[in-house]
């Protein structure tokens, strides 16, 4: 037999789960249908030959590699931020915390010409060339993904009880040991959520990245909007690569998210 739940004065499940596939259907699920019929009009030749070809190759190999490695660098430092602003007290903690929005409410366009000043004064300052290289995409990247990480741990690391962190200690464990096997399992979710949010900022981005990097790198989304703007032949060339991006964004951030779950029984497990 069903169990039957009491009425809510809120709407029921029929009108909840409507509304959510019919916003979720015209916001995701009729553009990408659109790119997977508009790419299906090319043959398996053609679609490999575009996928394939040394510039596109070239393109997934930097995009996706500075994704990860500004994904990981953010991941890394923005969790010690995060540590910082939830459990320490200092001067102006408020206005440095407010710093950490600030990738968020600039227009990526903004970001990208602050990089350029910044980074091309340091670079002539230092003599090593920073802008329109490898080193200025990874430093657009960190930048604006730096917010998704600090922002997803922070309610996890306020969350966390200090009796637990009395009782390990008062078990005869360190600082570090508290650390590791008390606090950073539970932090750890949050910590992945955090990483796949900024990966997946950094495989989109094309405001900061255009000023800093410049369009002679092989960036996806550049070489993605280079052949907008030609004939009908570039415009397949296009569609061939963002499909291929989001089919292996998806794939990616599945595999993510499964060790996610999987990370999660296991802590619980233990």
């Amino acid at each position: 037999m069903f169990r039957r739940y009491p009425k809510s004065v809120l709407p029921g499940f029929r009108i909840s789960m409507g509304l959510t596939l019919v916003y979720l259907s015209l916001l995701v699920l009729i553009p990408f249908a659109g790119l997977i019929l508009k790419v299906g009009g090319m043959s398996w030749n053609q679609y490999w030959s575009i996928v394939l070809s040394p510039r596109v190759l070239a393109a997934f190999r930097l995009t996706f590699g500075a994704s990860l490695l500004a994904a990981g660098i953010n991941a890394f430092f923005g969790f010690i931020v995060a540590w910082v602003l939830v459990r320490y007290k200092f001067p102006c903690r408020r206005l440095v915390d407010a710093m950490v929005d600030l990738p968020f409410a600039m227009p990526t366009a903004v970001s990208g010409v602050a990089l350029l000043t910044l980074y091309k004064r340091l670079g002539q300052a230092i003599g090593v060339k920073i802008i329109f290289t490898e080193w200025g995409l990874l430093l657009a990247l960190t930048f604006i993904g730096l917010p998704f990480v600090v922002r997803t741990l922070q309610p996890a690391i306020q969350d966390i009880e200090k009796e637990l962190e009395e009782v390990s200690a008062s078990l005869g464990a360190n600082r570090w040991q508290t650390f590791w096997r008390v606090i950073f399992p539970s932090l750890r979710p949050a910590l992945i959520t955090g990483f796949a949010m900024a990966f997946a900022r950094a495989l989109g981005e094309y405001g900061s990245v255009v000023f800093i990097a410049g369009t002679s790198l092989p960036i996806v989304s550049i070489e993605i909007v280079k052949n907008l703007q030609g004939g009908q032949e570039d415009l397949m060339v296009a569609v061939a690569i963002a499909t291929t991006m989001l089919i292996a964004s998806f794939v990616i951030l599945f595999c993510i998210n499964f060790m996610q779950v999987w990370m999660n029984r296991r802590y619980n497990d233990e």
